[in-house]
C-alpha cells in the first residue's frame, strides 16, 4: 500500500510553532479512509452497505515534533482482524528527513446501521477475506498490496 501524505498545515501548530499533539490522531482517521479506499472498501461503499466502524481506540506515540509545511508520510498496516474488530497501525514519518515523527494504532468494529455489531465473514465474506489476508501477511506484504 501506498503511504498517506499530509502536508502540515499553520493552523495544526500551537504556540511554539510545532503540531498540536491532537493532530496526529486526525491523520490516522485520514490515513484510515485513504487506506480503505485504496483496498476498495472506501467509505462511501462501506456505508451504502450500510457497514459503520466506529473507532474504539487510538494510542498515538511521538517521536519527534513536526512544523508547518512539513510533509507526513502515513503508512498504513493491519495489525491484527479477529472478524468483528479491526486493528490498524501506522507510522508517520518525516518525508524530507524521514526520521519516525510518531507511531500509533487505533482500534475499529463493525456495526450494522442500527448499532448491532456485524459478522463480516457472515455478512461480507469479501471485505473479511481482504482483511484476513492482511492480518496474516504480515507488515512487508501489507506495504506491497
Amino acid at each position: 500500500m501506498e503511504p498517506y501524505l499530509h502536508h502540515v498545515q499553520y493552523y495544526e501548530t500551537d504556540r511554539m510553532g510545532i503540531t498540536h499533539h491532537s493532530n496526529y490522531i486526525r491523520w490516522m482517521e485520514e490515513a484510515r479512509v485513504a487506506f480503505l479506499e485504496e483496498l476498495g472498501w472506501g467509505y462511501e461503499k462501506l456505508e451504502d452497505m450500510g457497514i459503520v466502524s466506529p473507532v474504539t481506540q487510538a494510542v498515538c506515540e511521538f517521536k519527534k515534533p513536526t512544523t508547518f509545511s512539513d510533509l507526513v508520510e502515513i503508512t498504513v498496516e493491519v495489525q491484527e482482524y479477529r472478524g468483528v474488530r479491526l486493528l490498524l497501525s501506522y507510522r508517520m514519518v518525516n518525508a524530507r528527513t524521514k526520521e519516525l515523527v510518531a507511531e500509533g494504532t487505533s482500534g475499529h468494529c463493525f456495526l450494522n446501521r442500527e448499532g448491532q455489531v456485524m459478522i463480516l465473514k457472515k455478512e461480507h465474506p469479501e471485505f473479511d477475506k481482504i482483511l484476513k489476508e492482511l492480518a496474516q501477511a504480515g507488515p512487508a506484504e501489507n506495504k506491497d498490496r
